[in-house]
C-alpha cells in the first residue's frame, strides 16, 4: 500500500528552489533512508511528505487511513528534539508514557496497556533501567533514545525520523537498526529515516533515496536505490 509520495515536487525559501522535480514513494513496511550532503534539503523533504510545508509545485500524499479502514497513525521525531533543557519537568517514563495519548484521546485515562507498552518501548531502546531519570539528567544520546521510544509507544503505521541516531555510540546504532529492520518485518511498520551513516545501516535498508545537486541553481532530485538484501523489485 502506498503511505505517502511526492510526485514532481519544487519546494524552497526566499523565492528560490532547494528541491525540484522530487518524486519519491513510501510503502507498507519498508525501511527506507534518505540521504544527501549537508544543505540538501533532506528535513524539507520529510515535511513536505508528511504535510507540514506545501509544495510550490507538484503533488504531495499522505495516506489519511490504513489498508483495513484505520486512521493512518504517523510518528515523527525531528532533528534536535533531544535538546531539553535541565529543567524539563517530566522523568523518563512519564515522557515515553505520554506517547500513548497520540493514539486515542487526550482526556482519556491512562491504562495497564499503555504502561506495559511505554515499557515494552523503554526497553527496546535500552533505556528501562533510566525511568525515573530527570530527563534533564541524561546525555544527548540518552536523549535521541528516549524520543524514538515515545515515537514507538505511538505504535505508528509510519515513523518517520531526521539523524535519530545523533549522539548514539556505534553499538547503539547497531542496536537500533536491528530494532528498526524487526519493526518492519514483524510489526508491519514502515520506516523513514534521514542519516549520513548510510554505510552502517545499509544491511538494514529495504530502499535509499538520494539527494544530489542538479544546475546552477543547486537544486536537487531524487534517485533510489533499491537494497536487495530485502527487497523485492518494484516494477
Amino acid at each position: 500500500m502506498l503511505l505517502a509520495s511526492l510526485k514532481e515536487v519544487e519546494f524552497g525559501y526566499n523565492d528560490k528552489p532547494s528541491l525540484h522535480n522530487a518524486t519519491i514513494e513510501v510503502r507498507s513496511s519498508e525501511f527506507v533512508a534518505v540521504t544527501g550532503p549537508n544543505g540538501a534539503s533532506k528535513t524539507t523533504l520529510l515535511k513536505l511528505m508528511l504535510g507540514l510545508v506545501k509544495p510550490w509545485k507538484g503533488k504531495a500524499y499522505l495516506a489519511p487511513k490504513r489498508e483495513d479502514g484505520r486512521k493512518l497513525t504517523v510518528g515523527y521525531v525531528p532533528q534536535q528534539i533531544a535538546a531539553f533543557n535541565g529543567g524539563f519537568p517530566s522523568n523518563v517514563h512519564e515522557f515515553v508514557l505520554s506517547g500513548c495519548w497520540n493514539r486515542g484521546s487526550w482526556l482519556r485515562r491512562i491504562t495497564a496497556d499503555d504502561r506495559a507498552l511505554a515499557e515494552k518501548s523503554l526497553r527496546q531502546v535500552g533505556m528501562w533501567q533510566l525511568r525515573e531519570r530527570r530527563i534533564g539528567e541524561l546525555s544527548g544520546g540518552q536523549k535521541q533514545r528516549i524520543c524514538i521510544a515515545r515515537a514507538l509507544a505511538q505504535r505508528p503505521d509510519l515513523l518517520v525520523m531526521d539523524e535519530p541516531t545523533t549522539g548514539m555510540d556505534e553499538e547503539s546504532r547497531k542496536g537500533f537498526y536491528e530494532l528498526m529492520r524487526h519493526m518492519v518485518e514483524i510489526h508491519g511498520m514502515s520506516i523513514v529515516m534521514v542519516t549520513h551513516g548510510l554505510e552502517e545501516c545499509r544491511p538494514y535498508l529495504d530502499r535509499i533515496i538520494e539527494l544530489e545537486r542538479k544546475g546552477e541553481g543547486g537544486w536537487k532530485c531524487c534517485t533510489t536505490t533499491l537494497c536487495n538484501e530485502h527487497s523485492e523489485p518494484v516494477l
